[in-house]
């Protein structure tokens, strides 16, 4: 009656050595193993990484669903448009229409102007001179506002 042996630790690796294999053979199966099982516990362990790939997985998540509400809203925004239209009398989409064409005309009426009249250093600087009024205009109206009170 042969027996397999086991390791005496008393652990069982679940290989038993029955003399048919060379030992050197099954020595280098079982520190293969023991290799992947030490490389999925320190897997299991690195909370950063772990975290990262968690964190990477829910951005993804909340994207895919992000860009799925947004078209969502464009169909909805789309049909409410569609529906309105229908609705509007015919003078109302007229007086909407004749409004629209008169902006776009004094739009490009100021954009002329602009370029003819406006000095070339002034037309090439529009940023600064955009915010220094922004800043004239919020100046002006905290003074107003304070003197109010």
């Amino acid at each position: 009656m042969a027996e397999t042996s086991r390791p005496a630790s008393g652990s069982h690796t679940g290989h038993s050595y029955s003399g048919g294999e060379p030992v050197g053979e099954l020595v280098e199966q079982t520190r293969h193993e023991l290799g992947d099982a030490v490389d999925a516990l320190a897997d299991k362990t690195d909370v950063k990484a772990r975290a990262q790939e968690n964190a990477a997985r829910a951005k993804e998540q909340v994207s895919a669903k992000a860009a799925e509400l947004t078209e969502q809203v464009k169909a909805r925004a789309a049909q409410a448009a569609h529906l309105v239209e229908e609705k509007l009398p015919d003078p109302v989409k007229a007086a909407a229409a004749a409004a629209a064409d008169q902006a776009k005309a004094k739009a490009g009426q100021a954009q002329q102007m602009w370029h003819y009249q406006a000095p070339e250093p002034i037309r090439n600087n529009r940023t600064p001179l955009i915010a220094a009024g922004a800043a004239l205009a919020v100046t002006f109206l905290l003074l107003r506002r304070k003197k109010r009170k």
